[in-house]
């Protein structure tokens, strides 16, 4: 696209309304959308789809739309950390997502959870730098928690092991995780994390989900995150292949029908908030 088909400094969209970022304009996402960090993993999540096309593709943000279930979804890669997947929750959230679920892989850090398990996370340290851009670091970075419970039961269905609780988001993969750079470099600080994250009871470290649920939080928009461990800090493990993501994938998918599900039942009462009863309802 041309330079002169963009306009508006403050928020910059094409003739169109497509967003900067991730060149998508209203009507182009649905309201449900998954988010893994790997442009390649969206078409992988849309195999598990009835139907989908890609609608666009933009620096780290590949966009995928289609329908699971009878349900309208998207996925739109974020990339990695806070910065970027701001910049794709900005423009979703302007053109109409009103739910969105992180879909990624995850460093565990309690001897209990294995590589190839799950961690539906119901919260996140905030440590990842974007956020504190957003509103004051003593702000909760929590899931809604819709999409736990949706998260959890779609993890029963499936039948995988999983784990529920908070993640720590860090702002780097090395010295912000508890790891030295190169030759070894590290900060008394970093050598700290990790032993202080066990002792809190965080269960892995990953780099965007608090700033998926602050955000969101803040613009009245329904969060939730599934991760894939990959690997175990507490024993030096690590487990990834092309397949490791499928499980949460999965689960993710599933989560979305459920969420769609319960909204129906909501509506058709009259009801803003979903409670066990009303899901036994029929």
């Amino acid at each position: 696209m041309s330079r002169k088909e963009w306009s508006g400094a403050e928020r910059p969209t094409d003739e169109e309304g497509r967003q900067y970022h991730i060149r998508c304009r209203r009507g182009e996402v649905a309201r449900f959308c998954l988010l893994p960090g790997d442009p390649k993993r969206v078409p992988q999540i849309a195999a598990g789809w009835d139907e989908g096309h890609e609608a666009a593709d933009s620096r780290e943000h590949a966009t995928w739309t289609g329908r699971v279930g009878g349900v309208d979804i998207s996925a739109c890669s974020t990339g990695v950390g806070g910065g970027s997947t701001a910049n794709a929750l900005e423009d979703l959230a302007e053109i109409g997502c009103d739910t969105l679920i992180r879909v990624g892989t995850c460093g565990a850090m309690q001897k209990r959870i294995a590589p190839g398990d799950l961690i539906v996370c119901t919260a996140a340290v905030r440590r990842d730098g974007t956020s504190d851009d957003y509103v004051i670091n003593a702000y909760p970075a929590a899931a809604h928690y819709e999409t736990v419970l949706a998260l959890i039961e779609a993890a029963e269905r499936v039948g995988c092991p999983y784990h529920v609780g908070p993640v720590c988001t860090a702002a780097s993969f090395f010295p912000g995780q508890g790891r030295p750079g190169v030759g070894g470099y590290a900060q008394s600080s970093a050598n700290a994390i990790l032993r202080d994250m066990q002792a809190a009871g965080v269960l892995a470290f990953e780099m965007e989900a608090a700033t998926v649920f602050t955000v969101s939080s803040l613009y009245g928009l329904r969060a939730g995150a599934v991760f894939t461990v990959v690997a175990n800090r507490a024993d030096d493990s690590f487990q990834y292949d092309g397949k490791t993501a499928d499980s949460s994938i999965q689960v993710a998918n599933l989560a979305v029908r459920l969420l769609d599900e319960w909204d129906k039942k909501k509506a058709a009462r009259g009801k803003p908030f979903l409670y066990p009863s009303l899901i036994a309802a029929d």
